[in-house]
């Protein structure tokens, strides 16, 4: 027979149901999950402000090299300057004693176009140098093209490209007239260098939340990534016998207007470079 209390203490006793605990786990939980979205927060942002100190230091970096650059550009182009205004004097009172000799005229025509290229090198220094703030006025931004590309016109047209011009109506532009023609003019030039054996131009302009921006683009084979990265740098060029100053011209003067330029690949392919000029009001927030 079996002894009842006997089975009595062989019966395991669950533990009751303890609200209390069941609570404290809940809580200890929540806080855990918690603490954890809170650590992977804080790696992103380490890791957000590690990238963009980085590019800090790259522009910091960069705006050094400018400086030194710019003071070594400034001083050779002047140099440079002060001697071809003789040469060009003498070149022009040479040419008068061979006007009845074609072949010394043909001799002459190859030694004035290479100081031609030579003073375009200088006008590139100096305008890469200079230091002088925008003279800001506004005016309608489709009579600039207009004027810019009506000057390579017959450059356009020896090239057979193709140009599509696109202007919001009524645009005007607050910025330094001189300097934004530069600007457009060196963006155009390096598009018609992209084709040389033709194809399409593509020039559009709009208002934007933060301001005016002009698109040139072309249907030439594109940028690379190194390009891309390096585009803007001073006397970095891909094209032989090129200055590396004409985007790197750009890039001072949408800096100098606190504007922005950038460059990627067309959806259809070819480059496309953006300048922004910031709105009046907005230039300070840009």
């Amino acid at each position: 027979m079996t002894d009842p209390n006997a089975q009595s203490a062989c019966t395991t006793r669950l533990p009751e149901h303890n609200p209390d605990v069941e609570a404290v786990l809940a809580a200890w939980h929540a806080a855990t999950v918690r603490l954890q979205q809170t650590h992977e927060a804080l790696r992103g942002e380490v890791r957000r402000l590690t990238d963009e100190l980085e590019i800090k230091n790259r522009e910091l970096a960069r705006k050094n090299r400018l400086a030194d650059l710019g003071q070594m550009a400034s001083h050779v182009a002047h140099e440079v300057r002060n001697n071809l205004v003789p040469v060009t004097l003498y070149l022009s009172l040479l040419r008068r004693r061979v006007a009845g000799d074609p072949a010394s005229r043909a001799i002459l025509d190859k030694i004035e176009a290479g100081f031609t290229a030579l003073d375009a090198v200088v006008n590139d220094l100096l305008h890469f140098t200079s230091d002088r703030d925008p003279q800001l006025r506004s005016f309608p931004l489709a009579e600039l093209i207009d004027d810019v590309h009506g000057s390579l016109a017959p450059q356009l047209a020896a090239q057979s490209i193709l140009t599509i011009v696109e202007v919001e109506e009524g645009l005007a532009v607050t910025a330094d007239r001189n300097m934004l023609r530069r600007a457009a003019l060196n963006l155009m030039l390096n598009a018609i260098d992209a084709m040389p054996h033709g194809g399409a131009l593509n020039i559009t302009a709009r208002s934007g939340p933060r301001g005016v921006e002009l698109r040139v683009g072309d249907s030439g084979e594109g940028v690379s990534d190194e390009a891309a990265r390096r585009v803007f740098e001073p006397f970095y060029t891909t094209k032989q016998g090129g200055t590396g100053l004409g985007l790197a011209i750009v890039y001072r003067i949408a800096e100098v207007h606190g504007g922005q330029v950038r460059v990627e690949n067309g959806r259809e392919g070819g480059a496309v470079f953006t300048l922004r000029i910031p709105h009046p009001a907005r230039k300070a927030a840009a």
